[in-house]
């Protein structure tokens, strides 16, 4: 056996079961029909759907937890932002947990633990850019092996052995493979702190795996010049590289002269932070791309920048791309694709198209042929407004899809403001005067003392759909996404101190300019600055591009029900701001979680997990739950009876996951 990586140790706890492993099964596990969830998505398509019924808007409210499995022994300490969204394979569930990334296995009926495994990796793991528990795993079985595959806050490939928790010691080197090597590039300053990551879960289609990588968050990088964020494919059996596709183009590569001034050999970024999704009947894998080195402040890299915020569709075996689309050109507005693609087989105008849809922190859902890559409904090259931060390259248009209509607010005008009351509404008009306002793609501004502050919108940072993405209902061919409409995105440019930043511009306030300190930081009497919805939940048919319902999503945060300037007054609810809310789509429900607590007089503290008849969007059914939905809803059937696992945390309540089911005798 070859001698294990330096600076990294493993430790697996196993649990013996009485309970048996169900028997052996065909290959090709990635489906949902049998009551599994062997995908982080369900599938490798971004579907986030289930056919199973048994749960349904008769008897959703009354689900009682079947277990619960909570997260603080998993590493040093408790964690307060448990992301996850398990897998639930021939009676087991796998998920991540803990501060240093842990795997759990849990029988799937009973929550009981089977074994644990978590990789010890020092210095690197306390250096992490994408640290604790991260979103998920990945499953593999050629109906005798089966793997689970994940990503460490320090960047390694481990795979083990699903029925064990050991590494497999024919996969890489004893079982992991080092990201931060073999990847065209060298890692800088070294492979121990070098800024790159992944908290995604890894894909695996066609016995490939897909791994994208990510960096630190934050708008204000130290420097123009970062590490590259390559896509890889690796072998699932050995953990061989097969490819590597080059997000940033290198020299004699198609896109590289979208980089002027040679700002491709030192820029960084540009890497796959957010889900991937494979087409295996196609072979086909899609890549939601996300901005350059800096969000804000593109001077050091003019040009179109490609393939900065672009989807791009690969080869799954090779690597090799099929066709791409860039969704924003020479990106400045933190408009990362950050949502998994969502594939759908649906018919537009009697013609049976192969789509690919992606919700979008600009609230626009771009639908394309996935074999092409041609839009599926025109997009049309619309002239925008041209900025004025000295040294800045504007792209003179930007891409604007005629359908579907946008789902999600983005931009900002003066109707956008706060109205409750007209004394409201004057005193938001009075902050906002202080800003530079206007549609999508209004360009940032140097920010100034007496006026413009920043550019006031929304979309950037918090707006619209964030990682959690959507879900895909195949027998209605309908796209549910939830997007949080309320955090206001303040863009002001200021120039650093060279002890802060390189780069001639990042991200700022000018200094006595008081006020609006950053995304979130508006606010009328504690009331935030826009009107409501501050959260929806959208139906949109891709069939006919049309946006079928929208509904407020999540109760009316306390601030507002209880406000002293709104007493007397009856609001409609108006959902909860928060981009974490993932949707689940089942044979007749959408469900999706509440972002925030609320404290209601029929009921404790808490949040609510809700259910919406899938075709009219009535709201059926809730569910009360201790925490914020953190994680993405899954579902599965085991022993006859259909269960709901969520992550759940935030605020002063640590991770876990709650298992919901029928009452017994009640399915």
């Amino acid at each position: 056996m070859p001698p294990r990586a330096p600076n990294i140790a493993a430790c697996t706890i196993a649990l013996t079961l009485s309970t048996a492993l169900p028997a052996q099964r065909a290959p090709n596990p990635f489906t949902t029909n049998a009551g599994e969830w062997p995908s982080y998505t369900g599938d490798t398509r971004g579907s986030r759907y289930s056919p199973l019924a048994q749960i349904n808007a008769s008897n959703f409210s009354t689900l009682e937890v079947a277990w619960r499995y909570k997260t603080d022994s998993l590493g040093p300490r408790p964690e307060f932002k448990l992301e996850g969204t398990p897998l639930m394979v021939r009676g087991v569930l796998y998920a991540t947990g803990g501060t240093s990334r842990a795997v759990v296995a849990l029988d799937a009926a009973t929550g009981a633990q089977r074994w644990v495994h978590r990789e010890e990796e020092g210095e690197r793991g306390a250096a992490a850019v994408r640290p604790l528990s991260g979103r998920g795993l990945a499953y593999w079985s050629n109906g005798t092996d089966e793997r689970i595959l994940y990503v460490t806050p320090g960047y390694r490939l481990i795979a083990l052995d699903a029925k064990t928790g050991n590494r497999i010691p024919g996969f890489g080197t004893d079982g992991m493979v080092d990201l931060k090597t073999d990847i065209d590039q060298e890692i800088l300053p070294d492979l121990v702190t070098g800024e790159i990551g992944f908290q995604g879960a890894p894909v695996v289609g066609r016995d490939v795996i897909v791994i994208g990588a990510a960096f630190k968050e934050g708008t204000a990088p130290k420097s123009m010049r970062n590490n590259k964020g390559y896509v890889r494919g690796f072998d699932v059996r050995t953990g061989k590289r097969l490819w590597t596709f080059h997000t940033i183009p290198k020299k004699g590569e198609p896109g590289y002269e979208s980089w002027l001034n040679g700002s491709a050999e030192y820029t960084g970024n540009t890497g796959v932070w957010t889900q991937l999704t494979i087409d295996e009947e196609l072979g086909l894998v899609y890549l939601p791309v996300e901005s350059p080195t800096g969000d804000y402040y593109g001077g050091h890299r003019p040009g179109n920048d490609l393939y900065g915020e672009s989807v791009v569709c690969l080869d799954l075996k090779t690597g090799l791309k099929k066709w791409h689309y860039q969704i924003v050109h020479h990106p400045i507005w933190d408009f990362d694709l950050s949502a998994a693609p969502i594939l759908a087989d649906v018919t537009v105008a009697g013609k049976a198209v192969k789509a690919v849809a992606l919700p979008t922190k600009q609230g626009i859902l771009y639908v394309f042929d996935r074999v092409t890559g041609k839009p599926v409904w025109p997009i049309e090259e619309k002239a925008v407004e041209q900025g004025t931060v000295p040294g800045e390259w504007y792209s003179p248009t930007q891409p604007i899809p005629t359908k579907p209509a946008a789902y999600a607010k983005n931009g900002t005008s003066l109707d956008d403001l706060i109205d409750f009351t007209p004394e409201l509404h004057a005193q938001a008009v009075a902050i906002a005067s202080r800003y530079k306002l206007g549609p999508i793609f209004t360009p940032p501004v140097v920010s100034k003392a007496e006026g413009p502050i920043a550019t006031l919108t929304r979309g950037p940072t918090n707006g619209g759909t964030n990682w959690p993405g959507g879900a895909y209902d195949p027998e209605s061919h309908t796209v549910y996404v939830a997007a949080s409409n309320a955090a206001p995105a303040v863009i002001g440019l200021v120039q650093p101190t060279k002890d802060r930043s390189d780069m001639d511009w990042v991200t700022g306030i000018a200094p006595a300019a008081g006020g609006g300190r950053g995304g979130g930081g508006l606010s009328v009497q504690g009331l935030s600055i826009f009107k409501p919805p501050y959260g929806t939940l959208s139906a949109i048919d891709l069939d006919k591009g049309e946006i079928a319902w929208q509904v407020a999503h999540g109760e009316t945060p306390d601030a507002v029900r209880d406000h002293e300037a709104l007493k007397g007054m009856t609001i409609p609810r108006t959902g909860q701001p928060g981009f974490i809310v993932g949707t689940l789509v089942t044979k007749s429900l959408v469900i999706a979680g509440d972002p925030q607590v609320t404290t209601l007089p029929n009921r404790p503290r808490g949040a609510m997990l809700r259910a919406y008849d899938k075709r009219s969007g009535a709201q059926v059914g809730e569910v009360l739950l201790p925490a914020p939905t953190s994680g993405s809803p899954m579902t599965y059937s085991v022993n006859g009876r259909q269960y709901i696992v969520v992550a759940v945390s935030g605020g002063p309540y640590s991770g876990e996951y709650i298992a919901l089911r029928l009452p017994a005798g009640t399915h």
